[in-house]
Formats: structure tokens, C-alpha cells, sequence
């Protein structure tokens, strides 16, 4: 068998990823018929199909499934040769790819992005929004180097680097400003506006407002901190937001935000990366240099 090539390979992994051509092609930033053409050619060079064709589904044969998880292997592990001639380099180099929490990417990728790019100019950021679970899968299935979330993930693999500590403000309706801060437990009685299922901060949050074990009345799921404000502008129900997205959700809406009471809610945030990453030395560099960048935006 001759003829296949790491860039076959490639695009198959992200055909195999994806279910979809066009999803795949997206990914791998190119047009859909150029990446069948490629699938095509190493589908002829095996001789047989890895992938059916009907309709707009796209589905792997036996061989095709069998083959993707050899060719995630064969990836990963000249991903790791590649890394570890990077690694002797010194300061980072080359492709990083790095996933974000949605409660911190739209109010600390922006920093991020600038001041690695002028710290460390070779780097080629690729940056990741996603919940915590699904960053912690493509860290596991090596498709991320590193992420940026709240801790503890206690992942025996992972190394943990915390970043820095902020609180939880409460927002709610600017007609409740003058009305003194509730307590926990009446803030468990109140209608709570909740991030939706897979979140990590709608978890701290609930903990948070549920002192005796009882749990809130939550009257919304939204999938942004945007939504859930904006719904408190209305006289919707209440919300806790973290500290950071304060100046760009409050902006556009008429709003109350407040301190809780202490002890106040706060999160930690922080990079991780797998133990084994070849990368890890420079990695510790990109956490001292964020770290370094959330101390002087004063987060």
C-alpha cells in the first residue's frame, strides 16, 4: 500500500471527528471538494471505502472506524515528535492551541491573544470556546494543548496552574438597588436565571444559593451571561455574574450590581495541560505570562 500521506491522514481525522464534509473542511480550512478528492485518493489507496455516502449523512464503514482510531494514533504521536524538537527551542514556538470557558473567553481571550502574540512572537495561538467537559475531552484526545478553566478539574493527568481568584457579583433589576443585599438563603427563595446545563459557573452558582440543600427557583436556562442579564433588565428574576464580565454585559442595560454578602462566592481560574505534554516546560512560561496579564488587568 502506497501513497498516503500525513495530510490524508489529517483530513480523515477531522472527517471522523466531525461526521460532516463540510464541518471537516471548515476545520481544516479548506473547500469540502477538495477535501473528498483527498479522502477519495486514500480510499482508493486502501482499496476499499471508510466512509458511506448518503445524503447529507456521513457515516464510517467498519474499516473506516477501525482506521480512525489508528490514525488518531499516528497523529498524536508525530504530533509529540513535533513538539519535542519545539520544546528544545526555549520559549514557545509554533502552533498553541488553547480552549476557553465561555465565562471567561469574551472578556479575557482578547488580553490573552495580544500579550502572548507580543511576549512570545513565534507563537501561532489557535484559540478554543467550549465548556469545561469538552475541553477537558479534546485535551484527553490531544486535540488542545493546554485550557483555560475554573479549578479543581482533578484530572490525575493534568497539571493545574492557577491564574487568579475573582468573586460573583449579584445583578438584578435597577429598581431592587436601593433594597438591601439578600442573604443566601433568600436568595435561594428569589427567581434565580441560570446558565443552562454544562457550565461550570451555573454549578458554582447553584451551590452558592443553596445554603440548606434546597434548590433554587431557577425560572431560566441561558447559554450566555449576555441573556441572563439582559432578562434581569426586564424584571425577569436575579443573576450572579463573575467580575469580569461586568463592564461589557452591563453596558448596553439598565441594571443593579452589588456585592453578595461574605462569605463571598468567588472562583478559581486556571490553565491545565496534560503531564505528558513534551510541551510543558513552555507551557509553565504561557501560564506565568497570563497569570502576569490578569494581576495587571486587575481581575
Amino acid at each position: 500500500m502506497n501513497g498516503l500521506s500525513m495530510r490524508q491522514l489529517r483530513y480523515f481525522d477531522a472527517l471522523a471527528a466531525h461526521g460532516h464534509f463540510g464541518r471537516a473542511a471548515e476545520a481544516c480550512a479548506i473547500s469540502q471538494p477538495a477535501l473528498s478528492v483527498q479522502i477519495r485518493e486514500l480510499e482508493e489507496a486502501l482499496g476499499a471505502p471508510l466512509v458511506e455516502r448518503s445524503g447529507r449523512q456521513t457515516r464510517l464503514t467498519a474499516l473506516g472506524e477501525a482506521f480512525a482510531a489508528r490514525t488518531r494514533d499516528i497523529l498524536r504521536a508525530v504530533d509529540e515528535l513535533a513538539n519535542l524538537a519545539r520544546a528544545s527551542h526555549g520559549p514557545p514556538v509554533g502552533r498553541l492551541r488553547i480552549g476557553v470557558i465561555p465565562t471567561v473567553a469574551p472578556y479575557l481571550l482578547p488580553k490573552i491573544m495580544q500579550d502572548l502574540a507580543a511576549r512570545y512572537p513565534a507563537i501561532d495561538l489557535h484559540p478554543r470556546e467550549a465548556v469545561t467537559q469538552k475541553l477537558l475531552e479534546d485535551l484527553a484526545e490531544h486535540r488542545l494543548d493546554a485550557a483555560i478553566v475554573a479549578l479543581p478539574v482533578s484530572e490525575a493527568l493534568l497539571v493545574e496552574r492557577p491564574l487568579f481568584d475573582e468573586e460573583f457579583v449579584l445583578v438584578r433589576p435597577s429598581s431592587d438597588a436601593d433594597k438591601p443585599i439578600p442573604s443566601r438563603k433568600a436568595l435561594s427563595e428569589m427567581k434565580l436565571l441560570l446558565l443552562e446545563e454544562g457550565h461550570c459557573f451555573r454549578d458554582q452558582a447553584l451551590t452558592f444559593c443553596k445554603p440548606s440543600g434546597s434548590t433554587p427557583r431557577a425560572v431560566m436556562e441561558g447559554c450566555s451571561l449576555s441573556t441572563l442579564v439582559q432578562m434581569v433588565s426586564v424584571g425577569m428574576g436575579v443573576t450572579l455574574i463573575p467580575e469580569m464580565a461586568v463592564p461589557i454585559e452591563t453596558r448596553s442595560v439598565t441594571v443593579a450590581v452589588a456585592p453578595l454578602d461574605a462569605p463571598r462566592p468567588f472562583r478559581t481560574i486556571g490553565m491545565v495541560w496534560r503531564k505528558s505534554n513534551p510541551l510543558s516546560a513552555q507551557l509553565e512560561q504561557v501560564a506565568q505570562c497570563l497569570k502576569a496579564t490578569t494581576a495587571d488587568a486587575a481581575l
